[in-house]
């Protein structure tokens, strides 16, 4: 059976919402009393093809940092 990458991240959201809302209830009706919902509808999702778990952590790791030989320009005060 093959599942897509939108169709994991629905599911994780909807259990994480799920079990926080179990744990937190008291709480989060003071805040959330409208919906029970955490976060927006929205979700990114991306798949990496045949990319190594290392090639996966070693770019999530990078992401921020300026590339080498990159030139950072400030804005003038």
């Amino acid at each position: 059976m093959q599942v897509s990458a939108l169709d994991v991240a629905h599911q994780l959201k909807q259990i994480s919402t799920y079990r926080i809302y179990n744990k937190h209830r008291n709480y989060l009706k003071k805040h959330f009393w409208k919906e029970n919902t955490l976060g927006s509808d929205g979700y990114f999702v991306c798949s990496t093809g045949k990319a190594s778990t290392e090639t996966i952590q070693k770019y999530s790791e990078e992401q921020g940092k300026p590339e080498r030989g990159s030139v950072r320009l400030h804005p003038i005060p």
